[in-house]
């Protein structure tokens, strides 16, 4: 006798019901906008680290004299 076939779904993330209530909701341009301000957040935000930690080194480099 052979067992029945498993069929196992994968439960969704909460991220992966947002992006599907979205795509109900807006339109795909209202999407891609926000999509594009997401981005524009973390590559600011990956602007910010690099602007502090320049200005650490600077402030090292300025404060080690020989």
């Amino acid at each position: 006798m052979q067992a029945a076939p498993v069929r196992a779904t994968a439960i969704p993330s909460f991220t992966d019901a947002l992006r599907a209530v979205e795509s109900l909701l807006m339109s795909s341009g209202q999407r891609t906008a926000r999509r594009n301000a997401w981005t524009s957040v973390l590559e600011d935000r990956r602007r910010a680290k690099d602007r502090v930690e320049a200005q650490r080194v600077l402030d090292q480099t300025t404060t080690v004299r020989p």
